[in-house]
């Protein structure tokens, strides 16, 4: 399998965090790469971001419009009808993002996968399906599509886990962001939710509570 084409941040020399961010349908890894500087994570820390581009298929609930998508989505009702086969390869291409990762020095808990939307829906499934234990996951305006398909729960035990949703969504409503939260009580894990006076977007206080939650997430200096 080939490795997808991606941006690539790093905040500064010898990377001790890998944040790999996945965007929503029919935008790009470049959607998120003006993001980094906004976080201004603390200057003595250097973290490595990855912004993988979805590859570009026919989406059924636009008319089979070709679009950059992680997945095809048959239906917007609130199941959320989706190609299943496609958000696994989806979740391999990630898989090899992390192995990668791996492969360059990271430990897999230096490795934190998150994703807006139909990226959120794929980090959930990437994160709750990789067998070594991961540095944390966050899901911003998106809902879990296929916990009957994550194969190691077990693994990630102690994930620190944030949701983060629009009140006013008008693509993912909220309580897809909620019942998603509920799931994952339902499969023995802890997430942290947080919801905002917004649509389906990113605001200032939400962006800065990223900021805080990766900083969490960086090695102790200690």
């Amino acid at each position: 399998m080939t490795l997808l084409p991606h941006e690539q941040v790093e905040t500064g020399s010898n990377p001790e965090l890998s944040v790999i961010w996945l965007h929503g349908l029919g935008a790009s890894g470049q959607d998120f790469v003006p993001l980094v500087p906004e976080l201004a994570l603390p200057p003595n820390s250097a973290v490595r971001f990855i912004f993988p581009h979805a590859p570009e298929r026919p989406v059924t609930v636009n008319g089979g419009y070709i679009m950059p998508s992680w997945y095809d989505i048959y239906a917007m009702d609130i199941d959320r009808k989706i190609d299943q086969e496609q958000i696994l390869v989806s979740c391999a291409q990630v898989h090899q993002f992390i192995e990668l990762e791996l492969a360059s020095g990271m430990q897999s808990e230096q490795i934190v996968l998150a994703g807006f939307s139909q990226g959120g829906a794929v980090a959930y499934q990437s994160a709750l399906s990789y067998s070594r234990p991961l540095g944390g996951l966050l899901a911003m305006s998106t809902y879990f599509a296929t916990p009957e398909l994550c194969e190691n729960v077990d693994a990630q035990r102690d994930l620190p886990i944030l949701i983060q949703h629009g009140r006013f969504d008008s693509v993912v409503p909220e309580s897809l962001g909620q019942k998603a939260r509920v799931t994952l009580t339902g499969l023995g894990l802890a997430a942290d939710y947080q919801s905002y006076a917004m649509d389906h977007e990113l605001c200032q206080a939400q962006i800065d509570a990223i900021a805080t939650w990766l900083t969490e997430r960086l090695p102790s200096k200690a």
